[in-house]
């Protein structure tokens, strides 16, 4: 039987170089990271920016996150401040995107940033992708590697559901361990957390010792800011429980029974464990064909607030 998954690879010396010579002719790649698997194209390069949102079928005014190294390679494309400096002391490399002012001799190619000013850059800590920033001249501009509005893939598996055998290069890199996107936070004015992740906005208020901006953004200056996203397709549903088998019930804690048709984000109430298996939960349950999704209350705190958000997008 023919191996469905001949384009994920294992990462070893072979498939690296394999991935770095398709990134540098512009080509795009599935990579892991430790938030979700990404989309990885050249920054810098208009032709691979733009197979990035055909292939994923994203909106034009929907930025990019570039991704880098450290933040030495980033200093030539955007201006860093005192708090970024702070921040990535603390939280980097890791799941934080941070919203600059652009450079102006930045090469970072206007489409990533969806013509704005401003970009979105971010230092994952995951090894295999951090090995492939080492070996490139230029950052990667990476979003997460699905169809547009969809549910993010947290394995290989996943990113080959949504692309097949469009994308040449999926590198297999295990389950992604934290498994929601990045917290972003907005550092060009007062700073504003733009999306919730599994970095709180309180652990951010705590350690910069300031009130961060409550304002809403008009602009869409980072990704996740759209009303719809990472949904199953599927009717999410607040309120109440299933009636019928066809009706899945996403819940959260030890007081639920096994029941067929209930998805358990965390037996053990933990929501740094709930927000790993989410996106994995809500493929499941969409392979399994049910017709609607009821959710169980999840607090509202610390990655709380970022499963809720999430669910609350994919209800859109």
């Amino acid at each position: 039987m023919k191996n469905i998954y001949s384009n994920i690879y294992s990462f070893n010396t072979k498939s690296l170089k394999k991935t770095i010579k398709s990134l540098k002719q512009g080509k795009l790649v599935g990579l892991p990271t430790e938030t979700v698997y990404g989309l990885a194209g050249n920054a810098y390069s208009g032709k691979a920016v733009k197979k990035i949102f055909k292939l994923k079928k994203r909106p034009k005014i929907n930025p990019l996150i570039v991704h880098y190294n450290n933040y030495k390679e980033a200093n030539k494309d955007v201006i860093l401040d005192k708090n970024f400096f702070k921040l990535y002391k603390k939280f980097c490399p890791g799941p934080i995107t941070f919203i600059l002012k652009k450079s102006t001799k930045s090469k970072i190619n206007s489409l990533v940033t969806a013509n704005l000013d401003t970009v979105a850059i971010r230092f994952p800590s995951n090894r295999i992708v951090k090995t492939i920033l080492k070996l490139l001249n230029f950052p990667l501009a990476m979003p997460s590697a699905n169809i547009a509005s969809g549910v993010s893939p947290v394995s290989a598996q996943d990113v080959f559901e949504d692309f097949k055998k469009k994308l040449k290069i999926i590198i297999n890199g295990g389950k992604s361990k934290i498994g929601i996107e990045s917290t972003v936070i907005d550092l060009t004015g007062k700073p504003k957390i733009l999306r919730p992740g599994i970095i709180s906005s309180n652990e951010i208020k705590d350690f910069l010792k300031i009130t961060l901006s409550s304002k809403r953004n008009s602009k869409i200056k980072s990704p996740g800011m759209m009303k719809k996203h990472y949904s199953p397709g599927i009717p999410i549903i607040f309120k109440g429980k299933p009636s019928k088998l066809n009706h899945a019930y996403i819940v959260f804690g030890r007081k639920h029974k096994n029941n067929q048709n209930y998805f358990n984000l965390s037996k053990k109430a933990n929501l740094r464990e709930a927000a790993a298996n989410l996106y994995k939960i809500l493929r499941k349950i969409k392979k399994k064909g049910y017709k609607k999704i009821f959710i169980d209350k999840i607090p509202y705190r610390g990655p709380g607030l970022a499963i809720n958000d999430r669910l609350l997008r994919a209800s859109k």
